[in-house]
């Protein structure tokens, strides 16, 4: 049995006849115009694709192509015709709305076409890069399997999502009744959680190894979660010490409940103080938060290439695709089956629903081998009227926190590159013992540590914060023009200090009741300067700088060493020689 698959879209709204006979009909009718090279056409008579009804049910498809030269054979014969006084109003009528349909059409197909999920490798031309980085950076930030693409909700702007009341200032109310417990000698840790800078290793050290638990009450605090959720103080306890067991469980020096502690951190900062907050719902705002905590739960210390590469039980389990971000998330909500784990239980069926989704989507994107495609699609977007698709956005903020340690500070930059290494060393070990070839940065005898990091920065990190300082312009500036003046803040003359948040003393004070325990004002702030200009802070940008400076110098000396080394070595292999 043969089916035949109809393509229909928007131009089958449109007036149409086959190619063929418009092209006969356009030779027949035309006499007196020119084609497109110059040559007169034969004079005009009645032209019948003018005036006649159409039928559109069982037109065969017509590319764009086609209807583009068809438009175009219109307009001609309309202005002959206009120049003769010879054409009735409602055929020009309806052959201007057959005009604007066929440009329509195309809009939206090469809309489509400059939104395809594509990896994009073959702008990064690092010819100055060894061969093993370039190596690393495509096996570990592109994939040859695409999945399926899904049409998402658009949000046209972000100043219509607030204009439904999707997002007036419900976080701190009058009546908090179920905040999380922190110890007084904690909070100095967590004072500056809404810096760039903030340390996760010495609040690790200071709570005894629990700065993901900690960072998470003060969070679900400050963003209002336990009320507006009904969270149960004991319940989320019990799922974040969960957590910090699974994320401890193969003892990396990197995958570790500091890692997790560290990016939902960072995925505040990029929440509170850029203005990002006052576009997005509780649920939104949760899903970002909770999707940083459990990104990578349960990480075994490896890259999804060793799965797929050992067939591991991972590998079989998820088909070679996302292996351990499918297991991320899987046994995350898997964990929620206890009842004594089930945070979200309170939750209606629609938001959970909602929450799931969303959280699914973003721990997925944590995927190394999808950030060129995030990457190439954001940009694009960047480029439409019709604004950006906010489940992208939000997927790649998390996307950006995840490998943001290259901008910041060096202190913590370096700790955490000798933590990734040592992991990736620990898997070349691995895989030499199992008779796998090393991957790329795996083999802890010929790995170029400054080189790598300077790679990593120019090519990774570094165009990833920049398209993100762009999108989230994009997303902040329509709410800067917004009357609701009391969500804004203008710098202080603490905003040089280079850490990127915001002071205390520049937001606007809020009744004592509606603050956080910790002190922290409304996270629905909008940064703007003393012009009433939208001012992001991107204190990164410094950072990278800094960071990218310190490798260069190192990469002068690791190659000092070698060449030193090489040099040893030929003159021993001489002398053995002579002897």
């Amino acid at each position: 049995m043969t089916y035949r698959i109809e393509h229909r879209s928007i131009e089958e709204r449109m007036p149409a006849t086959p190619a063929s006979l418009r092209r006969q009909t356009f030779r027949n009718t035309n006499q007196g115009s020119s084609t497109s090279n110059g040559s007169p056409l034969p004079s005009p008579s009645p032209a019948p694709f003018l005036n006649r009804a159409k039928s559109l049910n069982h037109r065969p498809f017509i590319s764009n192509f086609e209807l583009i030269s068809d438009m175009r054979d219109r307009l001609r014969y309309i202005l002959h015709q206009l120049n003769s006084g010879q054409l009735p109003l409602e055929d020009l009528k309806r052959n201007i709305e057959y005009a604007a349909l066929v440009l329509e059409t195309a809009y939206m197909d090469e809309t489509r076409r400059i939104c395809d999920e594509d990896d994009d490798l073959a702008e990064v031309t690092p010819e100055t890069v060894p061969d093993e980085v370039r190596e690393w950076l495509a096996a570990t930030f592109t994939r040859q399997n695409m999945q399926s693409k899904r049409e998402k909700p658009k949000f046209k702007s972000v100043a219509n999502a607030i204009r439904t009341g999707i997002f007036f200032d419900k976080i701190f109310r009058k009546t908090q009744t179920a905040l999380a417990p922190i110890p007084n000698e904690y909070l100095p840790y967590l004072k500056n959680i809404s810096e760039w800078s903030f340390n996760g290793f010495e609040l690790n050290e200071a709570t005894d190894g629990h700065a993901l638990k900690y960072v998470g009450f003060e969070l679900f605090n400050r963003y209002g979660f336990m009320e507006r959720f009904k969270i149960n103080y004991q319940i989320l306890d019990n799922y974040l010490m969960a957590l910090e067991h699974g994320y401890n469980k193969h003892n990396n020096p990197y995958h570790n409940p500091i890692h997790a502690a560290d990016v939902t951190q960072t995925s505040h900062f990029m929440l509170s103080q850029t203005g990002l907050a006052s576009s997005l719902s509780d649920l939104e705002m949760l899903a970002v938060i909770f999707g940083a905590m459990i990104h990578d739960y349960g990480h075994t210390g490896h890259t999804n290439n060793f799965h797929v590469q050992s067939g591991s039980e991972f590998a079989l389990l998820y088909n070679d695709r996302s292996v351990l971000e499918n297991f991320h998330v899987s046994a995350c909500f898997r964990l929620m089956k206890d009842e004594d784990k089930n945070v979200f239980d309170r939750m209606s069926r629609e938001e959970f629903r909602e929450l799931r989704n969303s959280v699914i989507e973003i721990v997925l994107a944590t995927d190394m081998s999808t950030h060129f495609v995030q990457i190439k699609t954001m940009k694009n977007m960047l480029t439409l009227p019709e604004g950006i698709d906010k489940m992208k956005a939000l997927c790649l903020i998390v996307h950006a926190c995840d490998i943001s340690h290259a901008s910041k500070p060096w202190e913590l930059h370096s700790r955490w590159t000798e933590g990734v290494l040592e992991e990736f060393f620990r898997q070349g070990d691995l895989e030499a013992s199992m008779g796998l070839p090393y991957s790329p940065l795996c083999d802890r005898h010929t790995v170029h540590v400054a080189e790598s990091q300077i790679g990593f920065i120019d090519f990774i990190v570094e165009p990833t914060m920049m398209v993100c300082s762009e999108m989230l312009t994009k997303l902040v500036e329509p709410l800067v023009s917004l009357p609701s003046s009391d969500s804004l803040f203008p710098p202080t003359a603490n905003d040089g200090r280079g850490d990127g948040s915001v002071s205390a003393a520049s937001l606007s004070p809020l009744p004592p009741d509606l603050k956080s325990p910790t002190g922290v004002n409304s996270l629905r702030k909008i940064p703007i300067n003393y012009f009433g200009k939208l001012d992001i802070p991107n204190p990164w940008t410094i950072n990278l700088a800094k960071n990218k400076a310190q490798w260069r110098e190192r990469a002068v000396k690791e190659e000092a060493e070698r060449n030193k080394l090489a040099n040893n070595v030929n003159n021993a292999q001489h002398n053995d020689s002579k002897s």
